[in-house]
């Protein structure tokens, strides 16, 4: 996958905007105002997505590709290298699991403003 495939899925997610919030070269996907994914522009062969703890340590130990994600809380946030090993289909179950992730910390009054 490459980036540009990345934001048109992104972008088809229900409430999901993208936006330059950090500086012109970072590009970020919010659901209902929240991140759930981040790439860097000037190496848009990473994204970072939000991962349960648990599940981002196996996938860690699993790829090499998939390492804590620099200037994020590594506990929650997985910087992933899109032109390795890790497989397509999984990225694409990655990004569902990040905007999962925050949509389920949003209140019952976000969720319907937001028609999630």
């Amino acid at each position: 996958m490459n980036i540009e495939e990345i934001r048109i899925y992104c972008l088809k997610k229900a409430a999901v905007t993208e936006c330059f919030p950090f500086d012109e070269l970072s590009l970020v996907f919010k659901v209902a105002n929240k991140m759930f994914a981040l790439s860097a522009l000037e190496k848009p062969s990473n994204i970072v997505l939000k991962c349960d703890p648990e599940r981002a340590l196996q996938l860690r130990e699993t790829y090499s590709e998939i390492e804590g994600a620099y200037h994020m809380n590594k506990t929650m946030w997985n910087q992933i290298a899109l032109q390795g090993n890790v497989p397509d289909k999984l990225i694409i179950e990655l990004i569902d699991h990040s905007y999962d992730l925050v949509v389920s910390k949003l209140s019952k009054k976000d969720r319907i403003s937001f028609g999630l």
